[in-house]
């Protein structure tokens, strides 16, 4: 028992150094992840959807979101009429209660969770609400989702959040023809004047 201790306390330390790292990580990427949307936007790749899938279920096979969650202790998801409803009618209250006590209306008239990090999270990282979570929670980091070229602005801001948003935008890279790298194009061979 104390071996699994220690094993999750040593991951536990691993992701908060991966934690305290990628902001700047994200940060040193964010112009080249920048264009690679651009070119994505203007001609994206038919298979475009079928590879972000595959980049995503790849990545979350060796990722544990328990692990992290800093998702839930740094941002606040959107929630829609349908979140509000399930999460009012699991909680027992009205929805209007439900909205007095723990949602706030943004700019573009979006409600929010007031407090973060997510008054839902538990110590062990865990959702108290896990089965009714919000539509935005269910589905983050969104990098599975249909026309992903569709959302650059989450998503980069996700890269400074989310380690796995980070990896599967790297691997995204990788996985891309070459005239989507950040050069475009076909790499140009090199010759020496004079010859040779």
């Amino acid at each position: 028992k104390s071996f699994i201790s220690l094993k999750l306390l040593v991951l536990l330390e691993s992701m908060d150094n991966i934690l305290k790292q990628l902001p700047k990580k994200a940060k040193d990427k964010e112009n080249e992840n920048k264009k690679l949307f651009k070119k994505l936007r203007k001609k994206p790749p038919k298979h475009l959807d079928k590879l972000m899938v595959e980049l995503h279920d790849k990545e979350f096979e060796k990722t544990n979101c328990l692990q992290c969650a800093n998702c839930c202790k740094t941002t606040a998801p959107w929630l829609n009429d349908q979140d509000i409803a399930r999460i009012s009618k699991h909680l027992k209250l009205k929805d209007q209660k439900f909205i007095e006590q723990y949602l706030e209306v943004g700019e573009d008239h979006e409600f929010s969770f007031k407090l973060i990090p997510c008054v839902f999270l538990m110590p062990d990282n865990e959702c108290s609400i896990y089965n009714v979570r919000p539509k935005a929670c269910r589905e983050y980091p969104h990098t599975n989702r249909r026309r992903f070229q569709q959302i650059e602005t989450v998503t980069i801001a996700n890269t400074a959040i989310c380690p796995a948003t980070y990896n599967i935008m790297e691997a995204l890279k990788n996985a891309l023809p070459v005239q989507y790298s950040e050069n475009g194009g076909k790499p140009r061979e090199k010759f020496r004047k004079g010859g040779g």
